[in-house]
């Protein structure tokens, strides 16, 4: 089969390769792939600035149907619609693992990094990771689950109530997800970018965010204070990993505010203003990846129409067409991309 193969580290050495389809083994299910969206991180990957375990087939969101099952698996057949965690193994010994957090096992292995992922006709996943599709859940939209359970996994470490203000710094894929889960829990949202984000911001107004700054024209602050009565906003969900961004972050939140860190940085040092944190008594909190508990409540809010994450894809194309579609990422023209498999 004709898969998408990072070679070795650095920037490129991404290539169409004929690989052995996966045989699936005991506790495994084998998934025939319809649909693959591209990350943030598989960007990253591709420009050099992220480690995976070369030579392995990229592609860790994605939706398929189960083509076969192996020994001990009752929970899935031939024809099951599904879509897969990311964990491919853990050590099931560590406190992360017997807790659930299996993202915080260090022996953790994903696929599309350390194991072979959907950027494939085939892949094999355990059990454990497999989820069925809701009835109303399409494979566009199960193809996004992986980064609608990332948002969720941040918010669930954030206190979100009923008519809180809730300011979601990037417009990207990750952002317009988050937007749409604090706007489930009943807050009111605002959702930022830039002037070349133009295209996102109106995608948050589509989809039913309540309102959109483009920081480079209006005053985010000033907004803020003035739907706020000068408090400032109840939690603020960083998706950018942009310095700036993390900054003003800190600036518009409210004393006893939540402030969760969700994008990257570009580098891991950075200047950060803890004198806010300590006088305001902020809570800060990291949030990496998601885990197991984080997916069926992903999956039924698309299901209750809750999240309409299909709305947020822009482009489609095949494994064999990357330069297109990593040209249609960078230039900001696409907002999530799929990626369909080739025979």
């Amino acid at each position: 089969m004709k898969a998408l193969v990072k070679t070795e580290l650095g920037f490129g050495n991404l290539e169409i390769q004929n690989r052995q389809e996966p045989q699936v083994g005991k506790g495994q299910v084998k998934i025939e792939v319809k649909y693959a969206g591209i990350c943030g991180s598989d960007i990253h990957t591709y420009e050099g600035h992220y480690k995976v375990a070369t030579p392995v087939t990229l592609g860790h969101e994605f939706s398929g149907e189960v083509v076969e099952v192996g020994e001990g698996v009752t929970e899935f057949k031939v024809g099951d619609r599904v879509t897969s965690e990311t964990t491919f193994y853990i050590c099931g010994e560590c406190e992360y693992c017997k807790s659930g957090d299996y993202n915080l096992c260090n022996h953790r292995k994903g696929l599309g990094s350390q194991q072979d992922g959907g950027f494939a006709k085939y892949l094999v996943a355990r059990k454990e990771s497999v989820h069925h599709l809701p009835e109303n859940v399409d494979y566009q939209s199960a193809a996004m689950t992986e980064p609608l359970a990332c948002t969720y996994h941040a918010i669930e470490k954030t206190e979100i109530n009923a008519g809180d203000l809730v300011v979601v710094i990037g417009p990207g894929p990750i952002g317009l997800l988050a937007a749409q889960v604090a706007k489930s829990r009943g807050a009111t949202v605002i959702i930022t970018g830039l002037t070349n984000d133009k295209v996102r911001l109106d995608k948050a107004i589509e989809v039913g965010i309540d309102y959109t700054v483009n920081t480079q024209e209006k005053d985010l602050k000033e907004f803020v204070n003035k739907l706020t009565n000068g408090y400032g906003a109840d939690v603020v969900l960083e998706c950018s990993g942009a310095v700036p961004a993390a900054r003003q972050g800190l600036e518009i939140l409210r004393k006893k505010g939540h402030y969760a860190q969700v994008g990257i940085f570009a580098q891991s040092e950075i200047q950060f203003d803890l004198e806010k944190i300590i006088q305001k008594e902020i809570r800060v909190v990291g949030s990496r990846s998601q885990k197991s508990a984080d997916w069926e409540p992903s999956l039924a809010l698309m299901n209750d129409e809750k999240v309409n994450a299909k709305a947020l894809v822009t482009h489609e194309f095949n494994i064999t067409q990357w330069d297109e579609a990593y040209q249609a990422i960078k230039s900001g023209e696409a907002i999530k991309v799929l990626l369909t498999p080739v025979e």
